[in-house]
């Protein structure tokens, strides 16, 4: 059995993840892996699971928490908090 590197759980069904830069690491569930390898928003802190928002070098969660953070992300265009029916104006 293989021990989870977060949790230190003893699990049977662990699996390993490679990183580009060669690191290895053990876990037992996929929450783990997130709370050890997602990246945490620049604004609000939360882990970014989805695709995210990168801005001059920044990691957000959405373009809101990028918009938010000293006026970075105004370029980005999302239709957050818009109804789909709706447009959306700038």
């Amino acid at each position: 059995m293989a021990v989870c590197v977060v949790c230190n759980n003893d699990y049977w069904l662990a699996f390993e993840i490679r990183t580009v830069t060669g690191e290895s690491y053990m876990f037992d569930s996929f929450e783990c892996a997130m709370e050890k390898l997602a990246p945490r928003c620049e604004y609000c802190t939360v882990r970014i699971v989805g695709h995210g928002v990168e801005v001059s070098g920044k990691f957000f969660c959405c373009a809101n928490c990028a918009r938010r953070d000293g006026g970075l992300g105004e370029q980005i265009r999302d239709a957050v908090g818009v109804h789909p029916g709706e447009r959306q104006t700038s």
